[in-house]
């Protein structure tokens, strides 16, 4: 048996609330608050006690799939990618960058987010980028 804890930062907001994630035998546990963090002293909201669920979820997708003749077919993440990067360029190309819309997520960092509204913004030239926390 492998038990570790890790101190981390919450990633959904930015107070950065203090907390451990345990991790037992490479699975991630429920966050354990940082009673130390200056500031949130002990104390999560709702979406920092809930931070690892979505990593452990047996729904979670972790292989591309590509919808081909009305079936989901995995394939490999450069194939995935290649497709997605020309299909965005083609509505680009064809019906201009306003055409294309982004939305954020709540279960990706900060860090994350940022560079989705870095990439409609610098790349396809758009600010249609908007937030689920917003909806």
């Amino acid at each position: 048996m492998n038990y570790r804890t890790v101190l981390t930062i919450c990633p959904y907001c930015g107070c950065g609330c203090g907390m451990y994630l345990p991790v037992l035998d490479g699975c991630l546990g429920r966050p354990i608050p940082d009673k130390t963090h200056p500031l949130s002293q002990g104390r999560l909201c709702i979406k920092g006690w809930s931070a690892h669920e979505h990593v452990a979820s047996k729904d979670r997708l972790t292989k591309p799939l590509v919808k081909t003749q009305g079936e989901f077919k995995e394939v490999g993440w450069d194939a995935a990618l290649d497709l997605v990067a020309a299909r965005l360029l083609k509505i680009r190309e064809q019906h201009g960058p306003d055409s294309l819309a982004f939305l954020c997520s709540a279960k990706c960092t900060n860090e994350e987010n940022f560079l989705l509204q870095k990439f409609a913004r610098a790349v396809i030239g758009t600010n249609n980028v908007d937030h689920c926390a917003r909806l």
